[in-house]
């Protein structure tokens, strides 16, 4: 079936010839068939070694690599060790929608697995302060000895609104010709307007705009006194001429650092087509800017993507590089959700630089795949390594990895150890906590899984079919066909009463029909 093995190279570089998803939605509650974490691992700060629930974890002289090669699959064995950076995303698969509701099928290179099941609540147990719960399950597919195992991390709830820090938030808006598209600068306009009554008097806001040039529309203002001001601000933004992302960039983040506030989150969000094609287009060279201020002032990017035609790839790499998150909006609601929900979620903090790594016991596992997190791989020797980026969380949050799994025949005792490490975002104390699966906990079918984990999956192998074409990934085991995937679909939104389910069936059946 050319299922890859997942490996490790020296010097830091990951090859994996992976494919697939992690997740991240945004609430809920429920179990599954795998064990909840056991504290065991909490508060722990080592500086080598893997994580002690996975001891037997080979070592590098065990695993045949060769040194100096870093360009090549060296292990002659699978690598039974999986270390990413937490990823909260959702662009890809509102993007997808999007170019599927136009009539296109989505370019293979824009779908990213991880943000398709990121996209859709969980019931995750949560934990009770900062920091994660961790929930490792999983069910067997149709495809002899695969299966598939979920691994599902959660924060705590978010906090009443009045609990949260004072917020910081400096708007980048793009305002180039190709925003004057309908459902691009018109849905940015309506947007901060709706978000800026909703947002608390002592938080502030500054407002950028750009397009050949950048102009600072308003400077960092409370809105305990100024919430008229920032609405006639909005009011000015109109289309202008090209698309200068890297001025913009630029301005933004030097009037945060003008306008920063001891306490708060400052934060840089940056709205916008993310087609640049003036000024400076590199986008090594904008990125730069972006860590710069996030290593000295602590200041977060989200970026928001609008529009038929959309940087995808530019917009995730600014906002991984500044810390931050991203979302794709194409229509009221979405955007309302995304500035009314997200956006005042990921205001308060909960862990920084956050990585998770999951260790396959090599007495059960001949192979795995994680599903996605191309971009967000780390180094196993660098998961304790807290000079390392990880990805940062707020309340509310979940985050899904799913992996294809090949157990050896007869497998039985402990299958998978996962570990989280996180940093507290006060005073960047390391912590850690784990959770376990066992090979009899796996369920028979996956389809008489708990919800949660069929609609992950569900997501998994719509963005694993999307791909489809691209010599880069090779098909997940046991891939229903569109239509069927469809069917599934529309029975668990049935069952889960869930909307976004429904429109998960809808873009299946969307794209089925356009393979025809």
């Amino acid at each position: 079936m050319g299922i890859d093995h997942a490996r490790r190279l020296r010097g830091g570089l990951l090859a994996l010839t992976v494919a697939g998803g992690l997740l991240l939605a945004g609430c809920g509650g429920d179990g599954g068939h795998g064990q909840a974490s056991d504290g065991a691992a909490k508060s722990r700060d080592r500086s080598s070694g893997w994580p002690a629930p996975a001891p037997d974890a080979p070592r590098d002289d065990e695993r045949g690599e060769e040194s100096g090669d870093t360009g090549r699959d060296l292990a002659p064995s699978p690598d039974l060790l999986s270390t990413f950076a937490l990823d909260v995303d959702t662009a890809s698969y509102g993007y997808a929608r999007r170019t599927l509701a136009d009539g296109r099928l989505p370019d293979p290179a824009t779908v990213r697995p991880e943000e398709f099941v990121n996209s859709f609540r969980q019931g995750y147990e949560r934990p009770d302060g900062d920091g994660f719960s961790v929930t490792v399950d999983g069910a067997r597919t149709g495809e002899e000895d695969w299966s598939l195992v979920r691994v599902g991390l959660a924060t705590r709830a978010a906090r009443d609104e009045g609990e949260r820090p004072p917020a910081a938030l400096t708007f980048v808006v793009d305002v180039s010709g190709s925003m004057a598209e309908p459902g691009r600068l018109d849905l940015a306009r309506d947007s901060l307007g709706v978000m800026t009554d909703r947002l608390r008097a002592d938080d502030s806001v500054a407002l950028v705009a750009f397009s050949d040039e950048a102009e600072t529309i308003l400077p960092m203002t409370r809105l305990g006194t100024g919430r008229a001001r920032v609405h006639s601000a909005i009011r000015r933004l109109e289309p202008r001429s090209s698309t200068d992302l890297g001025e913009g960039v630029r301005a933004g983040y030097d009037t945060a650092v003008e306008g920063l506030r001891e306490g708060a989150t400052n934060r840089v969000v940056l709205l916008s087509d993310a087609l640049a094609n003036t000024g400076d287009t590199d986008a090594d060279s904008i990125l730069e800017r972006v860590s710069g201020a996030r290593r000295e002032h602590g200041i977060t990017l989200f970026g928001v993507g609008v529009g038929s035609d959309y940087g995808d790839a530019l917009m995730e790499r600014l906002a991984d590089r500044g810390d931050g998150h991203t979302a794709y909006v194409a229509n009221d609601e979405e955007a309302r959700k995304v500035f009314c929900e997200e956006l005042p979620r990921n205001i308060d903090l909960t862990a920084r630089d956050a990585k998770a790594q999951v260790a396959f016991d090599p007495a059960a596992v001949e192979e795995f795949r994680l599903v996605g997190y191309d971009d967000r791989q780390v180094a196993d020797e660098d998961f304790r390594d807290d000079r390392v980026d990880g990805g940062e969380t707020g309340p509310g949050h979940t985050v899904t990895a799913l992996y294809a799994v090949r157990t050896r025949p007869g497998a039985s005792g402990r299958l998978a150890t996962a570990t989280v490490r996180w940093l507290d975002p006060g005073d960047r104390t390391p912590h850690e906590e784990s959770g376990r699966l066992t090979a009899a906990a796996l369920g028979d079918d996956l389809w008489n899984a708990p919800p949660g984990l069929q609609v992950s999956a569900v997501a998994a192998y719509f963005a694993d079919d999307l791909r489809r074409g691209d010599s880069r990934w090779s098909a997940l085991p046991a891939r229903p066909p569109l239509g069927a995937l469809a069917d599934r679909a529309g029975r668990l939104a049935t069952a889960t009463e869930d909307d976004a389910v429904r429109d998960l069936a809808d873009a299946i059946r969307r794209a089925d029909r356009l393979r025809d």
